[in-house]
């Protein structure tokens, strides 16, 4: 499990001043980017070869509000990834240590506008994906 830890700030926050929720699944990108860094598979590096990993379904589920000018953690684990598609798991979890938000996202990779298997196309970064939930 990868931990992104963060701020939240006032122009994120909503008329009743918790954190609106539009902003949840933009954390959750920070942190999947964050962790593709950490990998050295960064979306920069992969867009460069030509490849795009679009999200094919999201989901947010929120338990606690977060408010402004809390820290909150984002915990980031792979749960699914066959080379095709990749599927990761976030829990958000603010100052208290309660669980505020959790949530999922699905990913594919496309090349050219066609769906590429990652294993064949690019085996270097296949193996970062599979060392890693070897290690969670």
């Amino acid at each position: 499990m990868f931990k992104y830890e963060r701020r939240a700030y006032y122009h994120e926050t909503d008329q009743m001043g918790i954190i609106h929720h539009s902003n949840y699944l933009k954390w959750m990108e920070e942190a999947r980017i964050a962790l593709m860094d950490k990998l050295g598979f960064s979306y920069k590096k992969m867009e460069d070869l030509g490849i795009i990993s679009p999200v094919i379904f999201a989901s947010c589920e929120y338990k606690k509000p977060v408010l402004f000018n809390d820290d909150v953690t984002i915990c980031v684990s792979v749960e699914e990834y066959n080379g095709l598609k990749l599927t990761f798991n976030y829990k958000i979890i603010n100052n208290n240590g309660d669980v505020s938000t959790i949530g999922k996202t699905k990913h594919c990779f496309m090349k050219n506008n066609q769906i590429i298997s990652l294993k064949r196309t690019l085996p270097e970064f296949h193996d970062v994906f599979v060392k890693f939930m070897e290690n969670e």
